[in-house]
């Protein structure tokens, strides 16, 4: 495999790695948000396990193995209520789209059209959910910029160590 085809394949299993998360986080975020928002937590959890699902076998297209999803995801900050899980929701959508990224340019043609159209997606969600917009979504130099959102002093990881909806550490 050459070392584009490498960085390529690993882009895509960190995309599924936070496909896995985001899953994971829209769980949490489907039983915590009040009623006015569900059908849209359930549209954005259907959304991301339909692109874990093409993920996966783009891996095993690829010759990979897929990554196999945490058992469960240490949250970035605690969820009690529904404000919380919008915030939550907001931040998943920002830590896909910033996966993304990553996948946009590290791929080409078609898959790169894909991940293009799947950062527009989760970067479409994250306004509607946070009720407002940054400048460029996906981008991690915006993270500690002046127009980041408040859930950057969440202690949240780097995205390039762990999966990006929370931290690597599976809760047991």
């Amino acid at each position: 495999m050459s070392e584009a085809e490498d960085r390529e394949l690993a882009a895509l299993q960190a995309a599924l790695a936070a496909e896995h998360a985001a899953v994971y986080g829209y769980g949490v975020v489907g039983g915590r948000v009040g009623e006015e928002r569900r059908s849209e937590a359930r549209t954005a959890y259907d959304a991301h396990r339909a692109r874990r699902d093409v993920l996966a076998r783009e891996v095993r297209d690829l010759g990979g193995e897929p990554v196999a999803a945490a058992a469960g995801y240490a949250l970035p900050f605690t969820v009690p209520d529904s404000a919380t899980a919008v915030r939550l929701a907001a931040e998943l959508e920002d830590r896909v789209a910033g996966v993304y990224s990553d996948l946009v340019r590290a791929a080409e043609g078609e898959r790169r059209t894909a991940a293009a159209g799947a950062l527009r997606e989760a970067a479409v969600r994250a306004v509607r959910w946070r009720g407002g917009s940054v400048a460029f979504p996906g981008l991690a130099e915006r993270a500690g910029g002046p127009s980041a959102p408040d859930t950057a002093s969440d202690s949240s990881p780097d995205r390039a160590s762990a999966p990006p909806t929370a931290s690597a550490a599976p809760t047991s």
